[in-house]
């Protein structure tokens, strides 16, 4: 059955060094006809409030993911035995123009998502989110969220500015994007500036759990909570880099310790399977702080996950 579908390059057809510069190595196709998923980059750090470098990450988790093979050899799942997958290239920011940018970003989304693809994308700077998710509302309504971050990113402004990478979810609340009783939060931590800054989000009904609930344990029976929490229509799932600790993704903007583990990382993702997932990003990778590549890798290898957890997977039981 899997010949029917577009498969990654092998390792043992190509060196892995070698072959397209594509997520996965996969087929690249322009737009999504017959697509059931696509990999699609946002080559954008134009929202970022310290280290700048996002505009790097979609090219270097295509570079990281030429290790990844077609199989989950832990869950089975088998994503290119039932899903026609390619990767559809990068948006067309205006990298001198924050709004216009986010203007790009929605109306590309409303092409790709308009006869149901659901797309994977390579962040990026978390402001990307904010118009994936207006897309979203247009075709789904509001949608159920799984967000790990180390912030809570629902600052009113940055800088008098409403639109940047700590503001997309307060937008994404007063905009109505978003089901706040169907929102769950997980990873945050560090310092702030009031507590309302993860006091406001329980306020709209989201379920935040810090990053200290989390440690020194597995995630496996938060997410039995997390997939109460959620369901009842379609999810998206947004996972910033720094919701791991930078002994795991050093490689971001704004780093903060005492974060997740990447073996925790897998088990969210991995604990998402049974949502209607509608679509995901993995945002924050900044290849200027990544010198060896490990935080693009750990990045290629979530985005893998959230392919895994996409309604109609295969699984060879």
């Amino acid at each position: 059955m899997a010949d029917q579908f577009n498969q990654p390059l092998g390792g043992n057809d190509m060196p892995r060094f070698g072959g397209p510069a594509t997520m996965m190595r996969l087929p690249s196709q322009q737009g999504t006809a017959g697509l059931d998923a696509c990999f699609v980059g946002v080559p954008f750090d134009i929202g970022t409030s310290n280290r700048a470098g996002t505009r790097h990450g979609p090219r270097q988790i295509r570079a990281e993911s030429c290790l990844l093979r077609p199989y989950n050899m832990t869950t089975r799942a088998a994503p290119f035995d039932s899903l026609h997958i390619a990767d559809i290239g990068d948006v067309p920011v205006n990298p001198f123009n924050l709004l216009d940018a986010v203007r790009i970003i929605e109306e590309a989304y409303d092409t790709i998502i308009a006869d149901g693809c659901k797309p994977l994308t390579l962040g990026g700077d978390h402001t990307i989110t904010l118009p994936i998710l207006r897309a979203m509302k247009k075709k789904y309504g509001p949608v159920g969220l799984v967000h790990v971050d180390a912030h809570a990113d629902i600052n009113d402004s940055m800088f008098g500015e409403r639109i940047a990478h700590g503001t997309p979810f307060r937008r994404c609340v007063e905009e109505g994007l978003i089901d706040g009783n169907r929102v769950v939060q997980i990873g945050l931590r560090g310092s702030g500036y009031t507590a309302e800054d993860f006091d406001w989000p329980v306020a709209q009904g989201f379920r935040v759990v810090l990053a200290t609930e989390c440690w020194n344990k597995s995630l496996a029976p938060l997410m039995d909570e997390v997939r109460e929490k959620v369901a009842g229509g379609p999810v998206y799932v947004s996972f910033d880099i720094d919701g791991l600790d930078p002994a795991f993704a050093p490689g971001t903007g704004t780093p903060e310790i005492g974060g997740l583990t990447s073996a925790q990382g897998q088990e969210i993702l991995r604990g998402c399977r049974g949502l209607d997932i509608i679509g995901g990003d993995l945002v924050e990778v900044s290849p200027p702080y990544d010198p060896s590549g490990n935080t693009a890798l750990v990045g290629a290898n979530m985005l893998f996950e959230m392919l895994c957890v996409l309604p109609g997977v295969a699984y060879r039981d």
